[in-house]
């Protein structure tokens, strides 16, 4: 009776888990350039002394989904949509180099060019500083123009580059906070092949339809399992009765 209990309560819990996955896609369905988690399910021998008997499902979200996003036209200067494979990359909160693809960049109060999340956006030399400017291009290949304020429009200076790399999807690895980093924690090297469409912003690669069926179907398999665990103490309950009918 412990079998159908212990398979019951495993599925159950890790069926929650996979909910959870799912429920974050779904939560950054509107998040520029998100890449959405693939949670798997996996069958676990439970060891230990003798025969293993008992096998439980354990659900684990190793994957990414690398798929492209949408990208639609915003007519903003400073939205940035990488065309093809290729990712930008920014500084993390803990000053180590990541990569996004959300491309809605943003000039903050202290002059430094960073992602709609607040992320400085790395140059050829660490984080990009933005001078007071009339205008801002950025041009196919990453280069940031400005034109200086009081300058007229032939007063053109070049600031900085977009670091923008392409290391191979295999390489990569994406950490608790949703960033996309090398297994090794090595810096990719940038790539000149690398290019960027402007007035225009990725969007988020999760199927909202398609992740609201799962949610359900998750849903009704959490349900089918607590009936198994509640159809095993009914089983128990009914050996129970039989020994003790026996006994007398």
């Amino acid at each position: 009776m412990d079998k159908l209990l212990y398979l019951g309560m495993s599925a159950a819990k890790q069926t929650m888990h996979a909910q959870s996955v799912n429920t974050h896609n779904l939560a950054n369905v509107n998040t520029a350039g998100f890449r959405a988690d693939i949670a798997t399910f996996e069958s676990v021998p439970l060891e230990g002394q003798g025969f293993d008997s008992r096998t439980f499902v354990r659900v684990s979200s190793p994957a990414v989904n690398y798929a492209p996003g949408p990208v639609n036209a915003t007519g903003r200067n400073l939205d940035v949509a990488i065309q093809g494979e290729g990712w930008l990359a920014v500084q993390a909160l803990d000053g180590s180099e990541a990569y996004v693809r959300g491309g809605d960049l943003r000039i903050s109060s202290g002059g430094v060019l960073t992602t709609g999340s607040g992320l400085p956006v790395l140059g050829n030399g660490g984080p990009i500083a933005m001078p007071p400017a009339e205008s801002v291009l950025i041009g196919a290949d990453g280069t940031i123009s400005i034109r200086p304020v009081g300058e007229d429009e032939t007063n053109i200076i070049e600031v900085d580059r977009l670091k923008l790399v392409n290391p191979d999807v295999g390489d990569l690895v994406k950490g608790p906070d949703g960033l996309i980093r090398t297994k090794d924690g090595a810096e990719a090297a940038a790539d000149a092949a690398v290019q960027v469409a402007t007035g225009a912003k990725e969007g988020s690669n999760v199927n909202a339809v398609e992740a609201l069926v799962q949610m359900i179907t998750l849903a009704r398999s959490y349900e089918l399992n607590v009936k198994t665990m509640s159809a095993a103490e009914q089983n128990d309950s009914a050996d129970a009765r039989l020994l003790r009918l026996g006994s007398g």
